[in-house]
Order: structure tokens, then C-alpha cells, then sequence
């Protein structure tokens, strides 16, 4: 059977192909393969919900990420949902640990302390001061000998550790020696520099150009490692991307109102005391939970205020779904009590003080120049591109959905990923090979 190496460049779209299409790594690693444009994501579109789907084949309402943050009212910063054990549901590193296959991941979303990794840099990084970097990778499920590959890179990672595309290079860097080193049967990767261009400058302009160079770069280099380890020609090549982004105009913290109206209550520094009701910010959409969500009177009097402000049409939300809404109409679950979707140019923030709307800054993935998280259907969508021993030559498709993809990778692999929402994208599939 094959191997499979899957890198997810956040935030690639299909109109980024046109210019990737002329670069090195899509001629030698790409073309004439499987190309399928129009790759819908999921609700919220956001980076770790959506890379948690892309590696279980199950929504969220099933593998139980619900933001890439955790629900800490008042936390800054807010600590990420890193570690493997937000999952509620397999993936497919430990279906293939079960088949006997090795498994490798680098910057891969909630996978931090996952053992079913046997080659591992999660996407982490050091929580304090006296932390190193070392330290936090090994704590997050780097061995010995995948540290000495870090150590190997980290000049171009220390310092720089949460900037892009820095950090990216790093990872690059890591997954190709990876590759060359133990030839594991499955390698997942996240680049993230497209996103951080996006973030940054905008959805579209010279900037990406310059971000898909860098991705070409480095898929030659994991490529090329491939060819002296002498796996290339039976290992199916992926380029897949989690969601689009869409401009926004403006960054509003509902938790603001909530605070005036004493449903969060704060100190004389504006740190947080107690509360009843959070607003956490999935950038262009939010979560609304309540401390006691049992509490139906507050549940009524939340609701009540969350449609008086939605009327005003002032406040940045055209949409408020239930629990039960969002469960039933794009198979979002968590523990919250409200979603709330953006007018399509504003993006929320979880600050509780005043003033209401803040400039855009790029310090947090929410509030840049653009950003997502918003209704999977709208702005530029993903694509999944495919090439290998198991893959149909010049196959170009448009619609599929990133549930899909786990599946994929599982059957290739002859892994059994259980009863999962996706299907394995046959289209593409050589059938001879299955």
C-alpha cells in the first residue's frame, strides 16, 4: 500500500491556483493528477475545528472542537485547544497505529500528547517564561530523536515561534526530515503562512503570490526528501486547505454589552470577576455560553437580548442560532447556547470594556484585514489536490467536502477510521488499487 503525505496550507482557495499552477512543486508533485476545486469546509470555519475534521472524517458536533480557543472567560491570552484530548472521536493517526502503520504529524491542529503519533512536533508552543521550546515539544509528544531534528531547524524558529512564515519554514523544514529520516507511512503537515498573508494584507494580492512561493519551496523540499529516502514514487501526495477568508471592516466585543448589563462582572482594572454569559470569538462568528446553561430563565432573558440587539442592526450579527439550530443545520455542537453570524464585514472580539468597535489589528487571527469563521458556503472555498499510486490521473472536480478526506487517506491506507460522517473520495481513487 501506499504512504501518504498530507499538507493542509491554511486558507489556500481556489483562485490561488491559477499562480501555483505555474510554480515547481504543483509540476512535479501535481499535475496531471486529482484536482477537486470548491471543497466546502465546515461551520465554524475556522483552523482547528476544521483541521479536527479533516483528520476524523466527523463534524463538529461529533469530534467536539468548537473554536480553536478553549472557554476561559477573562484569559489573556486565551489558551488554544491543543491537546488530542478535546477530541471526542478517533482519528485517523490512530487508525492507522491499529493497521501497524507509523505516523508522523508537524503542526497539525489538536494533536498535542496524541501516542498514536510516532513522529511528532505539535502545534504548540512554550506557556511561560521558563519554558523552552524544547521543553514545550517534548511535553506536547516529541521524542528524543524528532527534538534533535527540531534542534536541527530551530534557527530558523527561535524567537520568531508564533510568526509567519517563520514558524512554517520551521515545520517545512522538521516534516522534510522527517520524511528523509523514517519514512513514516503517514505524515500530516499545516503550513500556515497563506492565512497569515491573508490576515495580514488581505484576501487576495501580490502578498499571496509571495506566500504561494514559500509553500512551493517547501513542498519541493519534503518532496525532494522523499526521493532520497526512495518513497516518492509509492507515496500519494495531498495539498488540501481548511476554509477561504473574507475582508472584514470592523472588530466588536459583544462581551461589552453583556458586562453593562452586570452579566459579567468586573474588577476596577476590567479584569474579569465572575460572569453568567461569555461571547467567545470564532472571528467571523461567536459563541455565546452561559455559566449555568440549565438556567432557563437566563437562557430566555439572553436570548431576548441577543434578538433586540440583532434588530437594531447595529451590532455586527445578521444570524442567531440556537444550540439545537446550530446542531441540526450545519452539525455544530458544543457547549454553548447561542451562535451568532456575522453581517459579512464584521468580526467579534472577547473583550468586555468599552470601546464597543476597535480598529483591526493583526495580533490575533481574528481581527486582521480578513479573516473566516464565518458560514462555510460564503468567500473563496478549499481545494484538494492529489497525485500518486492511488491516485486517477487528470481527474478535475468541483464540490466535495473536507469530512472527506480522513476517509480517503484511511482506505489508502487500508485503515478502518469506524462510522464516520465522510466517505472516501472514490472519483479520485485508482479502483484497481482498492
Amino acid at each position: 500500500m501506499s504512504k501518504v503525505i498530507v499538507i493542509s496550507s491554511d486558507a489556500m482557495v481556489g483562485e490561488d491556483l491559477e499562480y501555483f499552477k505555474t510554480l515547481s512543486s504543483y509540476k512535479n508533485y501535481f499535475a496531471g493528477g486529482a484536482e477537486i476545486t470548491n471543497v466546502s469546509s465546515i461551520y465554524p470555519s475556522v483552523t482547528f475545528p476544521a483541521h479536527a475534521t479533516m483528520m476524523t472524517g466527523m463534524y463538529p458536533d461529533r469530534h467536539g472542537v468548537f473554536s480553536n480557543m478553549q472557554l476561559i472567560p477573562g484569559s489573556d491570552p486565551t489558551p488554544w485547544q491543543w491537546e488530542s484530548s478535546f477530541l471526542h472521536c478517533s482519528d485517523i493517526f490512530r487508525a492507522a497505529k491499529e493497521t501497524g502503520k507509523t505516523t508522523a504529524a508537524v503542526f497539525w491542529p489538536v494533536t498535542a500528547g496524541n501516542p498514536a503519533i510516532d513522529y511528532h512536533i505539535a502545534d504548540y508552543w512554550a506557556q511561560s517564561d521558563d519554558e523552552t521550546i524544547r521543553q514545550a515539544f517534548a511535553r506536547a509528544g516529541a521524542s528524543e530523536e524528532v527534538l534533535r531534528i527540531a534542534d536541527r531547524h530551530m534557527h530558523l524558529f527561535a524567537g520568531c515561534e508564533r510568526e509567519h512564515p517563520q514558524r512554517d519554514a520551521f515545520g517545512m523544514a522538521c516534516a522534510a526530515d522527517i520524511v528523509e529520516q523514517f519514512q513514516p507511512d503517514l505524515l500530516l503537515v499545516h503550513p500556515a503562512n497563506i492565512d497569515a498573508a491573508r490576515h495580514a494584507g488581505g484576501v487576495f494580492g501580490p502578498h499571496i503570490q509571495t506566500a504561494l512561493d514559500q509553500l512551493n519551496d517547501w513542498i519541493e523540499g519534503i518532496g525532494q526528501a522523499a526521493r532520497r529516502a526512495g518513497t516518492l514514487e509509492g507515496t500519494d501526495f495531498f495539498l488540501v486547505s481548511d476554509h477561504g477568508q473574507r475582508s472584514v471592516c470592523r472588530n466588536i466585543g459583544l462581551n461589552v454589552l453583556f458586562a453593562e448589563k452586570g452579566l459579567i462582572r468586573l474588577d476596577d482594572q476590567g479584569q474579569v470577576v465572575d460572569w453568567d454569559v461569555w461571547c467567545l470569538s470564532n472571528g467571523m462568528s461567536a459563541l455565546v455560553f452561559l455559566k449555568n446553561p440549565q438556567d432557563q430563565t437566563m437562557l430566555a432573558r439572553v436570548q431576548g437580548l441577543l434578538e433586540g440587539w440583532m434588530a437594531e442592526g447595529v451590532y455586527g450579527f445578521s444570524r442567531i442560532y440556537t444550540a439545537h439550530q446550530a446542531q441540526k443545520e450545519q452539525r455544530f455542537g458544543g457547549p454553548f447556547s447561542f451562535v451568532l453570524e456575522t453581517d459579512g464585514y464584521t468580526a467579534f472580539g472577547d473583550f468586555c470594556t468599552r470601546p464597543l468597535v476597535r480598529s483591526l489589528t493583526n495580533q490575533d487571527y481574528r481581527f486582521g484585514q480578513a479573516t473566516h469563521g464565518y458560514l462555510p458556503q460564503y468567500g473563496p472555498q478549499p481545494i484538494l489536490l492529489a497525485k500518486g499510486p492511488s491516485i486517477r490521473q487528470n481527474v478535475v472536480l468541483s464540490g466535495n467536502h473536507i469530512v472527506n478526506e480522513a476517509p480517503t487517506y484511511a482506505k489508502i491506507l487500508g485503515a478502518d477510521l469506524g462510522d464516520t460522517d465522510g466517505k472516501p473520495i472514490d472519483a479520485i481513487l485508482r479502483p484497481e488499487k482498492f
